[in-house]
């Protein structure tokens, strides 16, 4: 029997909630991330990659939750930008006491 031929791409790389939360951080994805968090977006978020159970871990495609990742932040960072109060410019974003 022949071995499957591995196309250039490879296959999934696929990574627990941990090991994504712990990425998403490392390459500046996000400031922060938890996998309880992960975890949440993927129970409460259609757009979530397909999530698979390997033992008692949820894994998934990390070159496809990269891309979610990716995704998300940019939303999260426009949400920021809107709720940002002009006058809080210049003072590390903490909104003036008056």
């Amino acid at each position: 029997m022949e071995p499957e031929a591995i196309d250039s791409k490879g296959g999934p790389e696929l990574v627990t909630f941990r090991e994504a939360a712990r990425r998403v951080v490392e390459e500046g994805i996000a400031p922060s991330m938890s996998h309880q968090r992960i975890s949440q977006l993927a129970r409460d978020d259609r757009n979530f990659p397909p999530v698979q159970k390997v033992g008692r871990s949820n894994v998934v495609d990390w070159t496809v939750a990269k891309t979610y990742f990716l995704a998300h932040a940019q939303r999260a960072a426009s949400r920021d930008s809107r709720r940002r109060n002009t006058k809080t410019e210049g003072h590390g974003g903490a909104p003036d006491k008056t």
